[in-house]
C-alpha cells in the first residue's frame, strides 16, 4: 500500500491520537489496481489530479498482489477499482473509467452520501478492508 497524502499524527491541539480517533470522519479514497494492468499505468495521473481537488482526503493505491495480505477476500476482478469511505462507513466500491471527470463525480456523490440510503450493498470484505485501511497510516 502506497500512501498519498499525509495523515496528521497527532489532533489539532497536539495530543497524539490513535488511528480510530484520527482517522473517525476522514475519507479514504482506495484505488485498488495491480502491476500488470495497463489501464492502472494510466489511472496514476488521474488519482494524481483527484489528490490535488480534494486534498482533505486520504488517498492510496493498493496493489491487489502486493498487499494481498491487506486486501483480504475482497475479489477484485475488475481494475482499477475505487474503495471510497468515511470514517467505518463504506459508500463506494466497484469499478472505475479511467476518466477524471468520472471520478470527480464519483467522489462528490459519495462523499454527499451520509445520511441517504447506503450507496452501496453490504460488502462485508469491502467493509473490511476500509476498517483495515482506516486504522493503518
Amino acid at each position: 500500500m502506497k500512501p498519498l497524502a499525509n495523515s496528521p499524527a497527532t489532533a489539532s491541539s497536539g495530543v497524539p491520537t490513535d488511528a480510530h480517533t484520527r482517522h473517525a470522519h476522514t475519507t479514504l479514497v482506495a484505488c485498488l489496481c495491480a502491476a500488470w494492468c495497463r489501464t492502472c499505468d494510466g489511472y496514476h495521473e488521474t488519482f494524481a489530479a483527484l489528490r490535488q481537488q480534494f486534498p482533505e482526503f486520504r488517498f492510496v493505491w493498493v496493489d491487489t498482489e502486493d498487499d494481498e495480505e491487506l486486501v483480504g477476500d475482497l475479489d477484485v476482478e475488475t481494475f482499477p477499482t475505487l474503495l471510497i469511505g468515511v470514517g467505518e462507513e463504506l459508500r463506494f466500491v466497484g469499478p472505475v473509467t479511467p476518466q477524471l471527470a468520472t471520478a470527480q463525480r464519483l467522489l462528490e456523490t459519495a462523499t454527499q452520501a451520509s445520511g441517504q440510503a447506503a450507496m452501496v450493498s453490504a460488502s462485508p470484505a469491502a467493509q473490511a478492508l476500509l476498517v483495515r485501511l482506516q486504522s493503518s497510516c
